[in-house]
């Protein structure tokens, strides 16, 4: 039932005016009747459809609320989404993506939670998931051409493939080292990389984000809330989860692509040209407290920073005051 509805949305999406409901049904291998009764769970889940005698039917609008169809309305990734799983609530996408990836599931699958419970950033700190509110998902990736220590790139593939897409809003998103972005110097979105690993072969890497995006400032947990914001607080105005959830698979599949078919040379000059004060002088906290100007970032996705003689640094793991 679901696989012919996904069909149905699919064939709809990809043809302009209206599609008759005899077409529907040569398609899908369905009477126009069963058409007809997905047509109306459709306008259940909160699609617009119209439908005109002697002309066929057309969705006009997809519903804002999330579910495993209009999460896949118009979706015009490749690989990445084509396989998506939606739950109203999971303590944590990335549970169950590990799971699925552990039974094979395959390469672009994608989880995606309504809210999370027990929701975790890097350093397994708690990340804050309320229903309906923001994206949370986490999508499983098997690299065959990259080694284990490249793993972490990911994440700084991930973090320009977000920063770039979301500039259509407009907004000015920077990305912080090494897995958050930053809108007007607060956290919009956090990455977490996880990778399965047996020697010098990936098995598995999930790629969980967390994006606030139709919070409100009390919608913000009370820890958090001199510190994080949401599209709506930056922009004023609120957003269709499906359609946002939408254009970041496509352009993190497109940033992907690109890691694996060329490299992270060019993807590393676009990170540079979005980090959150570059240029800028901050404090790091390793064996001491010591200043350093951020320079930019090493092949290897380590932190390059200047201390205050002039002597170059990279940094694979530390403590750093912004």
């Amino acid at each position: 039932m679901e696989s012919t509805r996904k069909q149905l949305i699919d064939f709809l999406s990809n043809h302009q005016g209206y599609v008759s409901g005899q077409e529907l049904s040569e398609q899908l291998n369905i009477s126009r009747s069963a058409v007809w009764k997905h047509m109306n769970h459709l306008k259940k889940e909160g699609y617009q459809i119209e439908g005109i005698t002697n002309k066929g039917y057309r969705i006009i609008e997809i519903p804002n609320q999330m579910n495993e169809s209009s999460l896949q309305w118009n979706l015009q990734t490749k690989w990445l989404g084509q396989s998506l799983i939606y739950k109203e609530s999971v303590r944590s996408t990335q549970l169950v993506a590990h799971d699925l990836a552990r039974k094979d599931a395959k390469q672009g699958s994608v989880i995606v939670a309504g809210e999370q419970t027990s929701g975790r950033g890097r350093m397994r700190r708690h990340w804050d998931s309320k229903a309906g509110l923001g994206l949370w998902f986490s999508s499983i990736l098997r690299p065959d051409n990259i080694e284990p220590k490249d793993a972490s790139q990911l994440t700084l593939v991930a973090a320009v493939a977000i920063a770039q897409y979301l500039e259509k809003f407009p907004v000015d998103v920077k990305i912080k080292w090494p897995n958050d972005l930053f809108l007007n110097g607060k956290k919009l979105a956090g990455i977490l990389t996880e990778m399965q690993a047996e020697q010098d072969a990936i098995q598995y890497i999930v790629l969980g984000i967390g994006m606030n995006i139709n919070h409100t400032q009390d919608d913000l947990h009370e820890t958090v809330k001199e510190k994080a914001t949401s599209l709506l607080i930056e922009t004023g105005e609120s957003f269709n989860l499906n359609e946002v959830l939408n254009g970041l698979l496509m352009n993190i599949e497109r940033k992907y692509e690109l890691f694996i078919e060329e490299g992270f040379h060019e993807i590393k000059h676009e990170w540079e040209q979005l980090a959150y004060k570059m240029g800028e002088w901050i404090i790091v906290k390793t064996h001491k407290e010591w200043q350093a100007q951020l320079i930019g970032i090493h092949e290897d996705g380590a932190l390059k920073v200047r201390d205050t003689d002039g002597q170059q640094h990279e940094l694979y793991s530390a403590e750093i005051l912004w």
